[in-house]
């Protein structure tokens, strides 16, 4: 069964080059996760001679290639680009497997050409991205990935396991241990592991030493898993007029939306977001994306959503045409609980984010998360609020019982210099006038970028943290910096 492998090497680098110009692949370049504690996942192969490993922290790299610049891969442009590469990849074959970032199979079965003609048909289908392709041909996904290995438009058209014989061990993926054992042994290639007797090394090696052994003689049964694909229910509404009120847009929106729910009832799916399209008459395009609480098909749900969505929307022209998308689709069968009496309304929870999206713009509704963290004020994350299902996870047979004593919650401030006046090495006095200090708890060590001044990476932060209560019976967190003393938070 003919198949086509599409191989980007160094798929996330190449993505940086592609999004930013300025970057130079030929230069020592170190393409790193984050900023904070991050680590390498690609680099250049000049930045490889100077010691820059894949897997590294990014300390550790800039400290084996000084001269080489950093550029951060961002692995949402990564998911978005390389979804499009496979879009795109429907043009040559309707069977697409996705193999991960940067590399996809094609099976050709059934179209007809020969691999010339569909190698060239792959590269004409992607002709639009600037991105390096390798694109090869062989009889099963193993000998076709073995292929791109080797270079660009090869094509395995004789004996497999000829083809793949002089190729190297790492081709299998295997363990690095069981790789060095087999060099021991001198097997060092894909031939000299075929010549292998099956029996014994399978005994020798395990269970998946038989699947080694067969793709070292080119033999891979696997058939391709076609990439599931993201469904999407979409409808537009155009007229020979044009609405020029909010009453007529949302007449019109509620036909669009009815259209839509017929469409979701008749595929058995629910709606987990929306998608409308604004187009008015002077041309301009708005499109509003508005999350749902709980996916649903409910048509007053989906209206109610939308009409939230759209206060404080102002247009400069009248619209002439509506476009309506459900997307994130899912099973047509709702949750049901016996024990959701006290849940909150997943549909009065969305009509609310819609409201405030409206309000304040699109993912400005964020929630905190506590994450680990040295220092007070990186112990929490804002993240856009998500809209999980808000069904009860378990019978609630009654309210769980009051603790015996409040907790006191520490609230972050902005950080401003106090005056503070230390005696025996604590702090006695705080604040202009000064109070009295009743009670003291710490200090509480915070130590970072030590190594800032060796690799140029920032200045080094060495924080010292108490907690002080006053004579006004206020509690404070505050801290030392070296001579400054600054406030950091207030206990309620």
């Amino acid at each position: 069964m003919p198949i086509v492998c599409v191989w980007i090497p160094a798929f996330r680098l190449a993505v940086a080059r592609a999004t930013n110009p300025g970057i130079a692949l030929e230069e020592p370049l170190i393409l790193a996760d984050r900023i904070e504690r991050g680590r390498v996942v690609d680099c250049t192969l000049t930045a490889a001679a100077l010691g820059v490993r894949p897997g590294m922290t990014l300390v550790q790299a800039q400290a084996v290639a000084h001269d080489a610049r950093t550029a951060f891969d961002d692995s949402i442009v990564d998911a978005r680009v390389w979804s499009e590469v496979l879009d795109a990849l429907d043009a040559a074959s309707p069977l697409v497997e996705d193999g991960g970032l940067g590399r996809a199979f094609l099976e050709m079965h059934g179209i007809g050409g020969d691999p010339a003609g569909w190698i060239a048909a792959v590269r004409s289908a992607l002709a639009g991205f600037d991105l390096p392709l390798r694109t090869t041909c062989g009889p099963n996904r193993f000998v076709a990935s073995a292929a791109a290995w080797r270079g660009d438009g090869i094509v395995c058209d004789g004996d497999p396991a000829a083809f793949v014989a002089p190729l190297p061990l790492e081709l299998l993926e295997i363990d690095g241990g069981i790789c060095e054992r087999l060099r021991l042994l001198g097997v060092t290639t894909l031939g000299e592991l075929a010549a292998l007797p099956h029996g014994p090394f399978v005994r020798r090696f395990g269970a998946a030493a038989a699947a080694w052994h067969d793709r070292a003689r080119g033999i891979d049964d696997r058939p391709l898993e076609p990439r599931t694909r993201a469904l999407r229910v979409d409808r537009m509404l155009y007229g020979e007029g044009e609405a020029t009120s909010e009453e007529q847009v949302l007449f019109a929106l509620r036909t669009l939306v009815g259209w839509v729910v017929d469409d979701l009832t008749a595929a058995g799916k629910r709606a987990g977001r929306l998608v409308l399209t604004l187009e008015c008459e002077d041309a301009q395009t708005r499109v509003l994306t508005t999350r749902v609480a709980q996916p649903t098909a409910v048509p007053a749900t989906l209206f109610d959503l939308l009409r939230a969505r759209l206060e404080g929307v102002t247009l400069e022209a009248p619209v002439v045409g509506l476009r309506l998308a459900a997307e994130e689709l899912a099973g047509g069968g709702v949750v049901m609980s016996l024990f959701a009496a006290g849940d909150p309304d997943p549909d009065a929870v969305g009509i609310v984010l819609a409201r405030l999206d409206a309000a304040f713009g699109e993912g400005r509704a964020l929630r905190a998360r506590v994450v680990d963290g040295p220092r007070i004020e990186r112990r929490y994350a804002l993240e856009t609020f998500t809209l999980e299902s808000l069904a009860t996870r378990g019978p609630r047979l009654e309210p769980p019982p009051l603790p015996a004593a409040a907790t006191l919650q520490l609230r972050l401030v902005a950080p401003r210099t106090i005056d503070v006046r230390v005696l025996d090495g604590m702090p006695r006095f705080v604040g202009s006038p000064p109070q009295h200090v009743v009670e003291v708890a710490g200090p509480w060590r915070t130590e970072e970028r030590w190594w800032g001044p060796a690799t140029g990476e920032g200045t080094p932060l060495a924080r010292d943290e108490y907690d002080v209560c006053l004579d006004d019976g206020a509690l404070v967190r505050i801290a030392r910096e070296g001579t400054d003393w600054s406030l950091r938070g207030v206990y309620d």
